[in-house]
């Protein structure tokens, strides 16, 4: 199993807002991947190995004058990560028909209820690009679908898919910790029709979808559009989200040249979510 160890930086912001969403969207930039708005703040974590002592140089809002921000930070290890998330996780409700919680929540009275044990998992339904995806999947049809859930974390939206009805559905990431913790929370959500595989994209040989879920970044998204295109079904949808509004152009010329016309956008905190069709 691998170690991986994250970052997680504690920090104070005064007054709360606009401050905490610029600073959330500036901290993606710079690689920081999974974010808990608390009452003081937000925590915010980063692969070490992604680390460096200079990752906080570009922050600006850092230097404005406007808030009032200070921050600690410590070494996570996966051992204490559920205890991490048991102080900071709380339930959410997406669009009053999803929600996403923890084994020690109460029971929501919404049509899909999904179980997760996060740990160092990314994909609770908090961040924005998880929250748009569950959207996009809530108010597509899934029914009978093959599935692809391409950088699965916790493996959320693949589980979602199966309630929606969709079957098969493969749930890959390449993050070991992240396939071992999708594994769990399939079988805690009596998941009967989801795959769960350790890799990347060249995974993707030979295989054939209705659906493509892609929530992960830019550069992976723009590195692997030609194998995710490769096995999308005519007359298929491919979701891609995990990036920022500016970024939209360069992904949308890049999604024209493979004839995938998009159709849809959500957007939520400068991130944005892309619906496209073959």
């Amino acid at each position: 199993m691998s170690n991986t160890i994250y970052i997680g930086y504690y920090f104070k912001v005064q007054p709360l807002q606009p401050a905490v969403e610029i600073l959330i969207a500036e901290l993606g930039y710079a690689g920081f991947e999974s974010f808990v708005e608390t009452e003081e703040g937000v925590t915010a974590y980063i692969q070490k190995e992604e680390w460096s002592e200079t990752i906080l140089d570009d922050i600006q809002i850092l230097n404005s004058n406007e808030f009032e921000i200070s921050f600690s930070f410590e070494d996570i290890e996966q051992t204490n990560w559920n205890e991490e998330w048991e102080k900071n996780f709380t339930p959410i409700v997406v669009d009053e028909k999803c929600s996403v919680r923890a084994p020690f929540h109460d029971k929501p009275n919404t049509e899909y209820d999904i179980i997760i044990e996060p740990k160092m998992s990314f994909g609770t339904g908090h961040h924005e690009t998880t929250h748009m995806m569950i959207q996009y999947i809530l108010n597509n049809d899934f029914k009978d679908k093959s599935v692809l859930d391409m950088g699965c974390g916790t493996g959320v939206l693949a589980i979602l898919a199966e309630m929606k009805g969709a079957k098969p559905i493969d749930a890959i990431d390449y993050d070991n910790w992240c396939y071992l913790n999708s594994l769990e929370n399939v079988e805690r959500n009596n998941c009967e029709h989801i795959t769960v595989l350790e890799g990347d994209a060249s995974l993707l040989v030979d295989k054939h979808y209705d659906v493509i879920i892609a929530n992960i970044n830019r550069n992976i998204l723009l590195n692997d559009l030609d194998k995710y295109v490769a096995c999308l079904n005519k007359n298929g949808m491919l979701l891609l989200s995990g990036f920022y509004k500016d970024d939209i152009p360069v992904l949308e010329a890049e999604c024209n040249k493979h004839m995938l016309k998009l159709v849809e956008t959500l957007e939520k905190n400068h991130w944005v979510a892309l619906k496209f069709l073959n």
